[in-house]
């Protein structure tokens, strides 16, 4: 399979995302959030069994927020989070790896 390279705008914008997602609190973070049922979770549902206090739960999620990986909704005195699909899309369209000399 043939692909266009990225353009550098592009590889800049997947480069931070990528970035935000090489924290492993971070990773994991995001992981429980598109993990979470309903596919949107606020700061209590994801806290417990990380060894992390909650703002330091709070400005991971934040980061993510910011490198366009997740999406956040207060609600009352919460904050839900989501993962932006389309985010989704074009880090698996740049990490998909189909050509099999690639993978050897």
């Amino acid at each position: 399979m043939v692909r266009e390279p990225l353009s550098a705008e592009a590889a800049a914008d997947v480069a931070g995302k990528l970035k935000a997602l090489s924290d492993p609190v971070r990773l994991r973070l995001f992981s429980l959030v598109a993990s979470h049922a309903g596919g949107e979770a606020c700061v209590c549902d994801i806290s417990a069994g990380l060894d992390v206090t909650q703002p330091t739960i709070s400005h991971h999620l934040k980061v993510l927020k910011e490198a366009g990986l997740l999406a956040a909704e207060r609600r009352a005195s919460w904050v839900y989070y989501s993962v932006v699909p389309q985010t989704l899309r074009s880090l698996a369209a740049v990490l998909d790896v189909t050509d099999e000399r690639a993978l050897t």
